[in-house]
C-alpha cells in the first residue's frame, strides 16, 4: 500500500515539474516584446530672426513752456459820486452823462490854502531847462498836495531838440518871478490867478497884468469850463483828442480849489466830467507822459520831470 502511494506522489510531483516548465516556458515565448515608443524629435522652434535694433527716435529737447504770468484782478472801479470830497483826496467814479469816468481829485479851501506855483528855474529858459519830480516840488516847498503844471517840450521829444524842458506860456513862481511874460506870441493862451481866498480864471493871458500881491498865475490851454459851461468841444491837435489821463485846475466859483486827473478821457471829456462833479471853471493842464497828482504820496504818476508844478499850501 505504502509504496503505490509513494508512487502515486513522484509521478504527482514529476507531473507538476513538466508542467510548469512547459507553462513557464509559454509564458515566456507568448508575452510580447515591449513595443519601443517612437523617438520623438523634438521640433525645432524657428529662431526669430532678430528684430532689427531700433533706431532711437531723435526726441527734440521740449521748449519750456513760458512762464505762466499770475493774472491780475482788474482794480474794481470806484463807486459812483458825482460830488468831489469837501476836503482831501478822493477817488471815485463820475456819471457824466457821456458816459463814466474815474476821477482823482483833491479838494482846498482858500480860506486855509495857499496856492502857489514852484518852478525848477529861478528865470526865463529856452532852452536844456531843468526839471524836478512833482513829489520834489512839493517836499521843498512844503506843499502837502501838488499836481503838474504846464505843458513844456520834453527833452525825450526830437522836436525838442533845441528847446528842451523849455515852455512858453505865463507863469510866476512863489518867489514872485514872472516867466515869458514878454512873450506875446501866447497871449491868447487862458491862464489862472490865485490871490487870497479866491482863484480868478482868464480867456487870455494878455488880460492879467503885472500884480505882486498875487500869490500865483499859471497859463496853459484849453480852458474847459466857464461858469459851469462846457467851452471846449475839441480840436485838430491829436494828443488833445486821444484819451488818456487828463490834469486840471479848478474851481467851484466860490473859495474852493480842486486839482486831479480824470481817467482815460479826451481833453473835451474833460469839461463834461467836471461840470458834472460841479465845478464853475476849469483850466487844462499837461498830461501824457508828465500827468502826477500828489498827495500824501503819488496818486497818479509819478510821470516824466517837470519844470514846474502847482502846489497846495498851509497858510
Amino acid at each position: 500500500m505504502l509504496p503505490r502511494l509513494l508512487i502515486a506522489l513522484i509521478a504527482v510531483g514529476v507531473f507538476y515539474i513538466v508542467y510548469s516548465r512547459i507553462t513557464i516556458k509559454s509564458v515566456i515565448e507568448v508575452q510580447p516584446s515591449p513595443i519601443a515608443s517612437p523617438s520623438i524629435e523634438p521640433s525645432l522652434s524657428p529662431s526669430p530672426s532678430p528684430s532689427p535694433t531700433p533706431k532711437p527716435t531723435p526726441s527734440s529737447t521740449p521748449k519750456p513752456s513760458a512762464t505762466p504770468r499770475p493774472s491780475t484782478t482788474p482794480t474794481p472801479a470806484p463807486p459812483v459820486n458825482n460830488s468831489p470830497p469837501s476836503s482831501g483826496y478822493s477817488r471815485q467814479s463820475v456819471n457824466a452823462g457821456i458816459g463814466t469816468y474815474t476821477v482823482d481829485i483833491i479838494t482846498a479851501d482858500l480860506n486855509s490854502t495857499r496856492v502857489i506855483v514852484d518852478t525848477a528855474s529861478d528865470s526865463d529858459c529856452t532852452n536844456n531847462c531843468p526839471v524836478l519830480p512833482l513829489a520834489t516840488y512839493v517836499s521843498r516847498s512844503g506843499a502837502y498836495a501838488g499836481v503838474n503844471g504846464s505843458y513844456f517840450c520834453p527833452a525825450d521829444y526830437a522836436s525838442c531838440a533845441d528847446k528842451s524842458n523849455s515852455y512858453d506860456t505865463l507863469a510866476m513862481n512863489k518867489n514872485k518871478v514872472y516867466f515869458n511874460s514878454s512873450n506875446n506870441v501866447y497871449s491868447s493862451v487862458p491862464a489862472v490867478i490865485f490871490q487870497g481866498n479866491s482863484a480868478r480864471f482868464v480867456g487870455q493871458s494878455s488880460q492879467w497884468g503885472r500884480d505882486s500881491g498875487v500869490d500865483a498865475v499859471l497859463a496853459n490851454h484849453p480852458m474847459t469850463l466857464a461858469g459851469g459851461n462846457v467851452i471846449f468841444g475839441g480840436n485838430s491837435d491829436p494828443k488833445q483828442g486821444s484819451r488818456g489821463n487828463r490834469s486840471f485846475v479848478g474851481t467851484n466859483g466860490a473859495s474852493t480849489v480842486y486839482i486831479g486827473v480824470v481817467r482815460n478821457a479826451t481833453v473835451a471829456e474833460v469839461g463834461h466830467v467836471l461840470k458834472a462833479m460841479g465845478l464853475q471853471y476849469a483850466l487844462n493842464l499837461d498830461s501824457g507822459g508828465s500827468t502826477a497828482l500828489y498827495s500824501g504820496g503819488y496818486k497818479v504818476g509819478p510821470g516824466r520831470s517837470i519844470p514846474n508844478a502847482l502846489l497846495f499850501v498851509v497858510k
